[in-house]
Order: C-alpha cells, then sequence, then structure tokens
C-alpha cells in the first residue's frame, strides 16, 4: 500500500474571498474615444523631417557604397563563370586526349 505522505487534510474549513468585485468583461461597455489630440500639421511635419534629414552628402555616400558593392558582386561572379567555362574547356579536352589515346 502507498503511503501518503503529502496528504492534506479536506476537512478544515478553507475560506474563500466571495466579495462582489466587478471584472472589465461585466462593466458596461463605452463608447471609444476617436478625438484626435494635438494638431494634425505638426506630426506631418515631424515625421518629414526625419525622413528628409538623411539628404546630401550622405545619401550620395550610401549610394555610392551600394553602387561598388553591386559592381564588385557582378565582378565575382564574372570570374565564377569563367572559371566555371575553362574547367568546361578543360574537361572536353581531357576526354578527347583520353579517346585518341584508345582509337
Amino acid at each position: 500500500m502507498m503511503k501518503s505522505r503529502n496528504k492534506k487534510n479536506r476537512d478544515d474549513a478553507v475560506s474563500m474571498d466571495v466579495s462582489e468585485t466587478k471584472k472589465v468583461s461585466e462593466s458596461a461597455p463605452q463608447a471609444m474615444d476617436t478625438s484626435e489630440t494635438g494638431d494634425g500639421t505638426l506630426a506631418s511635419a515631424r515625421t518629414r523631417s526625419l525622413t528628409s534629414a538623411k539628404k546630401g552628402k550622405q545619401m550620395k555616400r550610401m549610394k555610392n557604397a551600394r553602387k561598388k558593392k553591386a559592381m564588385a558582386k557582378a565582378i565575382a561572379l564574372d570570374e565564377k563563370y569563367e572559371e566555371k567555362a575553362s574547367k568546361d574547356v578543360t574537361k572536353k579536352q581531357r576526354t578527347l586526349s583520353a579517346k585518341k589515346l584508345y582509337e
């Protein structure tokens, strides 16, 4: 038979808090506040200033950096394709020479 080490006394009366409290879901529905606070023109001017902050030299530097990166990538791809083509040519030459040996 099992020992009941952690057995709780179920005979004890446990007091529960049963006070009436209103929950969020039980409260009366309220109208949604759709009024805008502040001036809309200030907000649009602020976002415009944030987006136009990176103009001039900084944008030109970023554009040049992207161009250089794209050119380097294109050169690397070109070299890769040239290497692949040269490997194909050498492979064809090896197979042709091997065929000539056995003819």
